[in-house]
């Protein structure tokens, strides 16, 4: 069960590994691009290409879904990056359902946690397969590997290195319930437990009123995607951009946080420690361009600031 390029991963291994897929359960397809044509999930294309049996459901708890489910047969059931799955779904294998999910259990439970633990500066972090119970990744765990966050590293490539070392993880857990049920431990909560919230409009704007090394954090978490925004004022024109890829200088100086220096190769940030430069950008309407490309046919006002 699962639906972005994160879970394929894992769907390769079981295939090219021959366990006995008897069934892909992702999301129905759904209108995308200017044109919304219908768009294929990247797990339904890979399993498609496998000839593998697709299930598309849009009501897990729809009683003929549960039926069809049941008639595969399954004895295990594996989970990447899918939706909360109920209890009649969960429950249905005999050997139970777990869950691959990129952190290091219990830290960043939800939806984000390849970004947040960029986000928040964190040197490591790792994959874990645990048991679904009823609730959002609390189940027992299983297995946990760690990975090291390098110091530029940025969300895409750290979703390419924990999605690998996922697909491996999840081929060693199949192997201990293969061999009987592998030992599992409960998850331990205390009060230091980090979320990996939702990302939405509010926590993906750059506040350049924080410390160089936070904004560079926030940026480098959220790139490629979604990208951190910000809003560029530039003469009497008023625009919200999205920058990708940025550089950091520790310096003492006197400019308002928020002002711009460009050179004909350069844009750099103040803020309240030194500067962000800009490597990435995209401005509206337009693809996301380097700086050097991008200052050679756009002027910044010398009053232009970032907000």
């Amino acid at each position: 069960m699962g639906t972005p390029d994160f879970a394929v991963a894992t769907l390769k291994a079981l295939v090219e590994n021959n366990y006995n897929v008897v069934g892909v359960i992702t999301a129905p397809d759904k209108p995308a691009g200017r044109g919304q044509k219908l768009s294929e999930s990247a797990v339904k294309q890979y399993a498609t290409s496998q000839n593998l049996n697709i299930l598309q459901p849009t009501n897990l708890k729809n009683e003929a879904f549960l039926q069809e489910l049941k008639s595969l047969n399954a004895n295990l059931q594996i989970v990447v990056a899918f939706r909360m799955l109920p209890e009649a779904v969960w429950k249905m294998p005999e050997y139970g359902t777990f869950n691959l999910h990129a952190s290091l259990l219990p830290n960043y439970r939800g939806a984000a946690p390849i970004n947040w633990a960029i986000i928040n500066g964190e040197t490591k972090t790792g994959v874990s397969t645990f048991f679904i119970d009823d609730k959002i990744d609390t189940g027992d765990m299983i297995l946990q590997e760690e990975v090291l966050i390098s110091a530029e590293e940025n969300a895409g490539s750290l979703h390419d290195k924990l999605m690998e070392v996922g697909s491996q993880l999840v081929l060693k857990t199949v192997a201990l319930i293969e061999k009987g049920q592998p030992k599992t431990f409960p998850q331990k909560d205390n009060e230091n437990i980090k979320t990996a919230y939702k990302l939405d409009k509010d926590n993906t704007k750059i506040n350049w009123n924080d410390s160089l090394e936070t904004i560079y954090n926030h940026i480098r978490g959220l790139s490629p995607y979604p990208g951190a925004w910000c809003t560029l004022i530039n003469g009497d024109n008023e625009l919200d951009v999205k920058i990708y890829n940025v550089g950091k200088e520790i310096s003492n100086h006197s400019k308002s946080i928020g002002s711009i220096i460009s050179t004909k190769n350069d844009l750099k940030v103040a803020v309240a420690n030194g500067f962000i430069i800009i490597k990435e950008i995209k401005l509206p309407g337009k693809r996301a361009m380097d700086m050097k490309s991008l200052l050679n046919g756009y002027k910044f006002d010398e009053n232009a600031k970032m907000l």
